[in-house]
């Protein structure tokens, strides 16, 4: 482990004991108890991940990679243990197929960057779907501009789900990336990325998974899922802000040429040459947030002491309780895709969604009001936003009912 706590290898999954394990979750608002339902915007993060940053800066705190002195040959070996963890978590081949940055947005942007004339060029095609984050989308829009490559859209059905059969149509030689993502922030769907990473090589074409909603919520399996590469935030997995992961294949990330210049990702400089460090310092220039790498593993440790398909069944209790009550009240739910995934986007018609959330904060209730990043998919439900609830493994029933009380409270009052 990379930090000695209290974990256990193997825990029995109970909601009400895993909440006594998040200290921001017994703080109120105002008068009342925190309903946390934001979950897909940023989770919240247990007492270990908590300890284990603490326990750096007490003990470890040095630069890694750089010295010989005790501190920072301790700090390199907790921030190559956290690559290795997040190897393992994944299910990659190689450490060197893991690359930390910032985020999921670092990563999509690294990868775009890197492709400018090597994977793409002009009149190539890149693919996405159209219920893409704005990180999945802006990044592409750019390396198009630079290149004369061309952007194209994968439809969105009725019911939130992708039209695959468009897909399929759309699949051409000139089709050189697809970018999707695994579950839509604002729709809850689940995509079927292994169906799209298999047409995508058959095209030729290089395919990336944003698993920024997933990871969470679902077992991940990179060399399954077959896909080239697969990005994620830690603040999305109990873990700290600013840290993040790109998973690419080993061969592929060796013909990319580096996103950044400075420390660290160089072997020599002179002022006529720089030769790269190898993978993956290569696209880790700078000091790196070697605490937030600590704070990410500690957050996969606490989360392999349960076992996935538990939190699976738990979140999807939540999911079909919640949807329940609200197609009973009179809530209109966007995105009803078969198999979707704990998020539950909604609107009250008649009251803008912003005036929903900040009413439910009175009664300490958290949400997310808005386009959620991803400004398509409310052009293409014909709504300027909507309110959604995202569910965790700390989520519970009665905070569903609380949700759904105060709801009825608000149509009242505007009634």
């Amino acid at each position: 482990m990379m930090y000695n706590d209290t974990l256990q290898t193997a825990r029995s999954f109970s909601a009400e004991e895993i909440r006594k394990d998040f200290p921001i979750l017994s703080r109120p608002v105002g008068k009342n108890p925190l309903v946390y339902l934001d979950n897909a915007a940023t989770t919240h993060k247990p007492t270990h991940v908590i300890n284990s940053i603490r326990s750096f800066y007490e003990s470890t705190n040095s630069n890694v990679h750089r010295g010989v002195h005790t501190l920072s040959q301790l700090a390199t070996e907790q921030y190559e243990s956290a690559r290795n963890i997040v190897r393992n978590f994944l299910h990659a081949s190689s450490q060197q197929e893991i690359v930390f940055t910032r985020g999921t947005t670092e990563g999509l942007n690294l990868l775009a960057q890197s492709f400018t004339n090597t994977v793409v060029g002009n009149g190539d095609e890149i693919l996405l779907s159209g219920m893409e984050h704005h990180s999945n989308i802006v990044p592409w829009q750019m390396l198009a501009q630079r290149t004369g490559a061309i952007m194209k859209v994968i439809p969105v059905l009725d019911d939130g789900s992708l039209d695959m059969q468009t897909f399929y149509a759309m699949l051409t030689p000139k089709t050189k990336v697809i970018s999707v993502v695994h579950i839509s922030n604002s729709l809850g769907t689940v995509n079927p990325v292994n169906e799209i990473v298999k047409a995508g090589h058959n095209a030729g074409a290089v395919v990336i998974v944003d698993g920024a909603q997933s990871v969470a919520h679902t077992k991940i399996d990179v060399q399954e899922i077959g896909c080239d590469f697969f990005v994620f935030s830690g603040h999305k997995l109990y873990a700290p802000t600013g840290i993040g992961v790109l998973y690419g294949k080993r061969e592929l990330l060796e013909k990319l040429p580096p996103y950044q210049g400075g420390g660290d990702m160089i072997l020599t400089v002179s002022f006529e040459k720089t030769e790269y460090n190898e993978l993956p310092y290569k696209f880790e220039a700078g000091t790196p947030n070697i605490e937030g790498a600590i704070g990410l593993a500690a957050a996969i440790e606490y989360l392999q002491q349960f076992d996935m398909e538990s939190i699976a069944r738990h979140e999807e209790s939540l999911l079909r309780y919640a949807t329940s009550l609200l197609e009973q009240n009179g809530v209109r739910i966007i995105g009803i895709a078969p198999g979707k995934s704990s998020i539950i986007s909604f609107v009250l018609d008649g009251i803008h969604p912003h005036d929903v959330g900040s009413l439910l904060d009175r009664d300490g209730i958290a949400i997310r009001a808005g386009h959620h990043c991803t400004q398509p998919v409310m052009k293409r439900f014909s709504v300027p936003a909507t309110n959604r609830a995202s569910f965790a493994m700390y989520n519970t029933m009665p905070e569903v009912d609380a949700l759904v009380d105060s709801l009825g409270s608000i149509k009242s009052l505007f009634a």
